[in-house]
């Protein structure tokens, strides 16, 4: 990582004091599962990569529930790991338990539905080189790259168009994001408000929302309004802790605060973002990334070192906890075949 990007975060940024893993300064210790990790500012590191989590944290784990192991399933659940590692996949709500892994992958994941399960096909996020289109469940179709180091999140609205996020970069286009039309060729390149972008999510109308950190170290909503060439900045009627995943519920933008392990539904008039319900979870140590699909959410637990489903809009505790192979999960997204 570029000394230099260090230097702008450490200085920016003040540090995330709730965690755990946190000793009240801006660097944490190595942890206990052989990770190397530290804060500088809001931003973690691990092995000395950013990530999109806001900490490792990890908690007791809850029981298994187990669901009706003869429903047949269509449906696939990827949780992408960290960067360059693989990504777990299950077949819930036929079981809970890893049936494969998809190697290399890691990062964040969409697909090409606004929520729900995808169809036939998903996207992995992880890298420069490692924009990658899946078929249900695990043919790679094609690869699109980016000139930049640390791309992350993705969204894709209803005409096909694929918008990747920027996460961080040590010089220009840090917390960029750029849109690739009908998900493929060179995409158009949109500077935007913020120091790193971490989640992004279109609505129907083909409006494109992101979140992350700006300048000033503080939680930022940005919009670009469909037809735009600019992002605007969204004022939210109540404070986010840390940026989380931005989705379409059906009903409502919302953003997930991976500190208050809280979705936020947004209704969005012009640059100001009112707050109409909280929706809480319990028994997650960091959902790193979200995935709705209507009457359900899955969650990509990096503070469990995990995932888990919840029931969407009850929120709550876990009603199943997947059991596998996990390293730092970041990601998580579902499709169908």
């Amino acid at each position: 990582m570029n000394s230099t990007g260090l230097v702008k975060y450490a200085s920016s940024l003040v540090a995330l004091t709730i965690c755990a893993a946190c000793s009240g300064g801006s660097v944490g210790a190595p942890s206990t599962g052989g990770l190397n990790y530290q804060y500088i500012g809001k931003m973690l590191y691990v092995n000395g990569r950013p990530v999109t989590a806001a900490r490792l944290n990890p908690m007791p784990r809850y029981a298994t529930f187990v669901p009706d192991q003869h429903k047949k399933s269509k449906t696939f659940e990827y949780v992408f790991n960290s960067y360059g590692t693989y990504a777990s996949i299950f077949d819930y709500p036929k079981s809970v338990k890893e049936i494969g892994q998809i190697s290399g992958d890691g990062g964040q994941g969409c697909t090409n539905v606004l929520y729900g399960y995808g169809k036939k096909t998903f996207w992995n996020i992880g890298g420069q080189n490692q924009i990658t289109e899946y078929k249900v469940p695990q043919t790679p179709i094609k690869t699109l790259s980016v000139a930049y180091s640390f791309p992350t999140s993705c969204a894709m609205d209803s005409s096909g168009d694929l918008a990747v996020g920027i996460f961080f970069e040590s010089g220009p286009g840090g917390g960029d994001v750029v849109i690739f039309k009908n998900a493929t060729g060179t995409p158009t390149v949109y500077s935007t408000p913020l120091t790193a972008e971490y989640f992004d999510g279109y609505d129907p109308q083909g409006n494109l929302f992101a979140d992350g950190f700006n300048n000033s170290g503080s939680f930022e909503l940005i919009e670009l309004p469909k037809g735009s060439s600019k992002f605007e900045g969204i004022t939210t009627s109540n404070a986010v802790q840390f940026p989380g995943s931005v989705q379409w519920d059906g009903k409502y933008v919302t953003v997930f605060d991976q500190v208050a392990n809280n979705f936020y539904q947004y209704t969005i008039s012009g640059t100001k973002a009112t707050l109409k319900n909280t929706i809480s979870l319990s028994g997650s140590g960091d959902c790193a990334q979200t995935w709705n699909v209507g009457s359900l959410v899955y969650c990509g637990d990096a503070g469990n070192d995990g995932g888990e489903v919840f029931k969407y809009p009850a929120g709550g505790s876990p009603m199943a906890v997947f059991t596998g192979s996990f390293d730092t999960p970041l990601g998580v997204v579902a499709a169908q075949k």
